[in-house]
């Protein structure tokens, strides 16, 4: 479970993380960290993905940048909804490399993340963890974050073709 202390970076060093917008020259660090995370992604993929979001002003990626390496980054999403006048903030993806978790990243990209959705008029914040990732829950409920609803999903059909 996470990594030897003896091959953990130096906290001090870690602290220093830039956090700033993703370019792409990040799109090969993305799709490592992605596919730590369980979502196998090229750099390829990332590249596509980041250009249909990054330039939106709906649309924010941020990354943790360490001495020109990308050791975690966080996707928020600002959603308007027809029930509220507030529009919702959705973060959709947030992963820290193993190497640098429990270092503080975590939680500057999640306090950017929050300060840009607030600076959007977002009323709430939401997102979701799979229910196997339990570290994350933690994570999450300590950096204010409670669980308060179900999440139903239905995916598309495979074609029949």
């Amino acid at each position: 479970m996470g990594t030897p202390l003896s091959n953990r970076p130096q906290a001090t060093s870690a602290a220093q993380a830039i956090i700033r917008a993703a370019a792409p020259d990040d799109c090969a660090h993305i799709a490592v960290l992605l596919s730590e995370l369980g979502y196998p992604a090229t750099e390829e993929f990332v590249r596509g993905r980041l250009a249909a979001i990054a330039p939106q002003p709906d649309g924010k990626v941020l990354v943790a940048d360490l001495d020109a390496e990308v050791v975690g980054f966080v996707c928020l999403q600002i959603i308007p909804l027809f029930h509220l006048a507030e529009p919702l903030g959705r973060i959709t993806t947030l992963v820290i490399s193993s190497k640098f978790q429990r270092y503080g990243i975590g939680r500057r990209l999640v306090a950017k993340a929050e300060m840009l959705a607030w600076e959007h008029g977002c009323g709430a914040i939401e997102l979701t963890s799979g229910d196997q990732r339990s570290n994350a829950h933690a994570f999450y409920e300590a950096v204010g974050y409670e669980q308060v609803s179900r999440r139903f999903i239905k995916f598309r059909p495979l074609s029949a073709d």
